[in-house]
């Protein structure tokens, strides 16, 4: 179950709904055990290879690739340049770059539509899945990691 609460936009003074974390984050440790759960592989094998994942994703990254990982999404690393630009072509150079950000866009696959058998829509791997939405009704806590759920809710296991 996901949680919402009521915010109100200043903007526009519109109220809307906004999605809102609760526990604290799902460990690697976690995954590792749920992947062990649902395979043949011990939970120190995935969390070994989960461990090590980040490090040759940044690797080929690196080497100007793109990290494409099925069901998932693909990553890629994009720059930022200082503010000041400069005049000519010619004096562009990589001492210009001052930071890189880690882009991901979830994997995109098609599915039929419903009605006609040509249509096709358009699903994201990650955010397919059915999410039943609950108004938060627990405190909002600026904690590091997230915040507390409401009691007996089971959020966060």
């Amino acid at each position: 179950m996901a949680f919402y609460k009521k915010m109100l936009k200043k903007v526009n003074n519109k109220w809307y709904p906004q999605s809102v974390l609760v526990g604290n984050p799902v460990t690697t440790d976690q995954i590792a055990k749920r992947l062990s759960a649902e395979s043949t592989v011990t939970p120190a094998d995935v969390y070994a290879v989960l461990i090590a994942l980040g490090g040759v994703m940044g690797e080929y990254m690196a080497q100007g690739r793109s990290v494409k990982l099925t069901g998932i999404g693909t990553f890629y690393f994009t720059s930022s340049a200082s503010k000041n630009g400069v005049n000519t072509e010619k004096e562009v150079t990589a001492k210009q770059i001052n930071g890189v950000r880690i882009r991901f866009i979830p994997e995109t696959r098609f599915r039929a539509g419903a009605g006609s058998t040509n249509s096709r829509v358009t699903v994201r791997g990650l955010s397919d899945v059915k999410i039943d939405w609950e108004e938060w009704k627990g405190v909002t806590k600026k904690k590091k990691g997230g915040t507390t759920p409401p009691s007996g809710s089971g959020a966060g296991h």
